[in-house]
């Protein structure tokens, strides 16, 4: 396509500064006189573990803030292996791989879902390998900038574990929310994830979702555990962000590829979202908040250079 070649070389081109500058990135949004405008809320949804219902919290959860009048964009960022499509019975003719491999621009491959939701398909081959260079980072940064007026929240959904990937978004976000199930194996799990954020890179806030639980007090008592184990060793701040109840009707939603928010509205589960997307609407934005999609990766830059050079 016409407009790819241009990505590509603006995106190398940044490339190449970041690779040869010592000190810490600044973009134009830090400079004295510049106006700092609101941007996009960017929030990781990403769990120590798979099977949790990672994708499927994010599915729902994009969906209930549409219904809250919100413009939501979410990003498989399971490169290679994405489920967000997958969830919502969408084919997408393009993914990501093509972006990366110049031939599709970003805004060329998003797909529109259910409720208005857009999203941005992930390959599922497999095709890419683990993880993404610092070209395809780069690149995307460049893509996400041209799209940032045109949407309120982008949600990542990370892979699970504690991959390279993993942490470059989550350490990306505004905010980060942690998906724990109610199994010890999950618990462990989460708190690894946790202190791998904590003592690497820097973070000290979690928002902690706790999903599959038979009612609200197993949900509660899920979150105290964890708030004890980490209490222990990590000084970090865990705010419980509420739970999702086990319901029938989300596992027929996701055997029939929709979302319980859309399929079953009036749902134990499909509930759950709802006062999630109002409380997520209604609280604050993480401070500060920088000028455009950009401040996604400044930090991992800054973060990057400073081990390097010190």
């Amino acid at each position: 396509m016409s407009g790819a070649p241009l990505a590509m070389k603006h995106a190398d081109k940044l490339r190449r500064m970041v690779a040869g500058y010592p000190g810490p990135i600044r973009f134009a949004t830090d400079l004295p006189g510049v106006k700092k405008q609101r941007g996009p809320r960017v929030l990781s949804v990403t769990s120590g573990k798979g099977g949790v219902g990672k994708s499927s919290v994010v599915v729902n959860l994009a969906l209930a803030l549409a219904n809250e009048g919100e413009r939501v964009l979410v990003l498989d960022a399971d490169v290679g292996l994405g489920n967000i499509g997958i969830l919502l019975g969408l084919r997408p003719t393009f993914t990501l791989d093509d972006v990366f491999d110049g031939t599709r621009r970003l805004g060329e491959i998003i797909v529109t879902g259910p409720g208005g939701i857009r999203i941005v398909p992930a390959g599922s081959g497999g095709q890419r390998g683990p993880g993404l260079g610092q070209r395809e980072r780069l690149l995307l940064m460049d893509e996400l900038d041209n799209l940032d007026e045109e949407f309120d929240v982008l949600i990542i959904d990370t892979e699970s574990g504690i991959s390279e990937n993993v942490t470059y978004f989550n350490v990306a976000a505004q905010e980060i929310m942690v998906v724990l199930s109610p199994e010890p194996t999950s618990l462990a799990d989460v708190y690894a994830l946790i202190k791998v954020l904590t003592t690497r890179h820097g973070e000290k806030s979690f928002r902690i979702l706790v999903n599959m639980v038979k009612d609200s007090d197993e949900g509660l008592d899920m979150f105290k555990k964890l708030s004890q184990v980490v209490s222990r060793f990590l000084d970090v701040s865990l705010d419980y962000f509420g739970c999702i109840v086990r319901d029938d009707r989300l596992i027929d939603a996701v055997r029939r590829q929709r979302a319980v928010v859309e399929l079953h509205p009036r749902s134990p589960a499909a509930s759950c979202f709802a006062k999630l997307a109002r409380t997520l609407k209604s609280s604050p934005t993480p401070q500060p908040v920088k000028g455009n999609i950009q401040f996604l990766f400044r930090r991992y830059f800054e973060e990057t250079h400073s081990m390097r050079y010190a």
